[in-house]
C-alpha cells in the first residue's frame, strides 16, 4: 500500500509528516511529489486535492486525500500501529502539537510578509505581532513543557522539533534560544535523531 505526498522540502509542515513518517518505518511507503506555490500564485499546489491550495496533502489508496500535517501524522501513526499519540498523555500530546503548529504558522507568516509584499508595502508591525505570538509560545514551552520533552517520543515533540528548525533556516536572526536553555539543549540533542538528520532542507 502507498502514499503520495505532496511536499516541499523547506515546509516545516511538510517535515513534520516526513519525520513522522521516519519514525514510524513508513517512509519507505511514500512517493514524493514535489509541490511549489503562494498564496498569491498557487503553482504547483495540489488544487485537486486540497482546494485551500496548501502542502502537505497526502493521497492514500484507502479513502480521500488527507491534508493538514496534524491530520496526515496522526494517519500515519494509527496506519503503523505507532505511540506518538498515547492515549493517556493525549490531551497533553495534542495541545503542545498544536502550540508547536502556531509556532510554525506565525512564522510561515513572517517570512511572506517579505516575499511577497513590495518593500513599500511592507509592515514591520505585522512582523513583529507574529513574532511576539512564537515568542510568546516558546516562553511558554520553556517554562512548562519541558519536563514533557524529556518523556518517550510523541508527535508534539516531532511538531516543535520542526517549529524550532524552521525559524534557524528561515529566520536565524531570531535568537530563539536567548533565555531558553531547557528547550534549546533539548532540541540540541532532538536534532540528532537519524529522522530529523533525513530531512534537513537544503541551505537557505
Amino acid at each position: 500500500m502507498g502514499f503520495i505526498l505532496h511536499h516541499s522540502q523547506t515546509s516545516p509542515f511538510v517535515r513534520k509528516v516526513m519525520v513522522t513518517a521516519h519514525e514510524t518505518g513508513l517512509v519507505d511507503d511514500i512517493e514524493i511529489v514535489p509541490a511549489s506555490g503562494t498564496p498569491l500564485e498557487p503553482g504547483t499546489m495540489p488544487l485537486a486535492q486540497n482546494p485551500l491550495g496548501k502542502i502537505p496533502v497526502m493521497e492514500r489508496p484507502d479513502g480521500p486525500a488527507l491534508m493538514d500535517s496534524r491530520v496526515i501524522c496522526r494517519y500515519l501513526n494509527a496506519h503503523a500501529g505507532s505511540t506518538l499519540y498515547p492515549e493517556a498523555r493525549i490531551w497533553e500530546v495534542l495541545t503542545l502539537e498544536a502550540l508547536a503548529h502556531g509556532i510554525s504558522e506565525a512564522c510561515v507568516a513572517m517570512v511572506y510578509e517579505g516575499r511577497l509584499r513590495p518593500e513599500n508595502m511592507q509592515m514591520p508591525e505585522i512582523v513583529e505581532a507574529q513574532w511576539q505570538k512564537a515568542s510568546r509560545t516558546i516562553d511558554a514551552v520553556n517554562a512548562r513543557w519541558v519536563s514533557h520533552l524529556s518523556g518517550r517520543l510523541d508527535a508534539a515533540q516531532i511538531a516543535l522539533a520542526c517549529a524550532l528548525a524552521y525559524i534557524d533556516y528561515r529566520l536565524p536572526e531570531r535568537d530563539w534560544r536567548s533565555g531558553h536553555d531547557g528547550l534549546a539543549n533539548w532540541f540540541a540533542r532532538f536534532s540528532e535523531r537519524p529522522s530529523m538528520q533525513a530531512t534537513t532542507p537544503p541551505k537557505a
